[in-house]
């Protein structure tokens, strides 16, 4: 079987500027995805897609193979990740070279390790006829999460029935957009992942951490241990009050 870990990294970040390649405790984000899957060991080719020549050079830094750049229709804000896959696996064809499985690892994780993907890997290989995609324990009961109207008024904001103690609703994970292995065969007839013959590889919840704003460049700072913990609530006005699974707490 031949692997190829694709890790996305275009440089129209909108959010955090140049975020990608942006310092994280001494190396660009994307460097830690490229060692963690080059240290796994399960992967024939380890490559970066982008749409930069700048980016392409850090890549080839870390160890990263960078064969051609990202068009500009699988590097605009409208084109989703498997639409870069698949361009990617194509390009490869063209090239002579085939692959069975490909890993989606996005730069955004950088707490994931190369432990996390062997891990992830030997699920797959055990289990899946169709993918392994990482989870971890969800911060918050989606029990106690609902939609509200513009005026703010709780109509069917929860149910009833759910007012209950947290630990009653049993444990919830979310996507964590970490790891994505996937048979290319499969991805090709369906590129709905969540179904039979797909597992869940649960991470912790600190190897979590996706890199979207700079208070998570200072969480993953923090957990690196480069950095104090960053305030959470700096934002906020100095006196708020808010229900935390109905208990009032006071920040000040």
């Amino acid at each position: 079987m031949k692997n190829i870990a694709i890790i996305p990294a275009r440089s129209g970040s909108k959010g955090v500027k140049d975020k990608n390649i942006k310092d994280l405790c001494g190396k660009p984000l994307m460097a830690y995805t490229i060692e963690a899957a080059i240290n796994s060991g399960c992967f024939d080719e380890v490559m970066v897609s982008t749409d930069s020549d700048y980016y392409a050079e850090i890549a080839k830094e870390y160890g990263a193979s960078v064969p051609f750049l990202r068009s500009e229709r699988t590097a605009s804000d409208t084109a989703s990740s498997w639409d870069m896959v698949e361009e990617v696996l194509s390009k490869y064809e063209n090239r002579g070279d085939q692959f069975d499985a490909f890993c989606l690892l996005q730069p955004t994780s950088p707490l994931r390790t190369a432990n996390d993907i062997k891990s992830a890997y030997q699920l797959y290989q055990e289990r899946a006829d169709f993918a392994v995609v990482s989870v971890c324990e969800a911060e918050h009961s989606p029990l106690w999460c609902g939609h509200l109207p513009d005026d703010r008024e709780f109509v069917g904001f929860v149910e009833a029935e759910n007012m209950k103690q947290r630990q009653a609703g049993g444990k919830f994970y979310r996507l964590n957009g970490a790891i994505y292995i996937v048979n290319i065969e499969r991805f090709r007839e369906d590129r709905f992942l969540y179904k039979k013959g797909s597992y869940a590889y649960i991470m912790k919840q600190e190897s979590s951490v996706d890199i979207d704003t700079e208070y998570d460049f200072e969480l993953a700072t923090f957990i690196l241990g480069g950095g104090e913990l960053p305030n959470l609530y700096s934002h906020l006005p100095l006196q708020f009050e808010y229900a935390h699974f109905g208990k009032e707490v006071r920040v000040a």
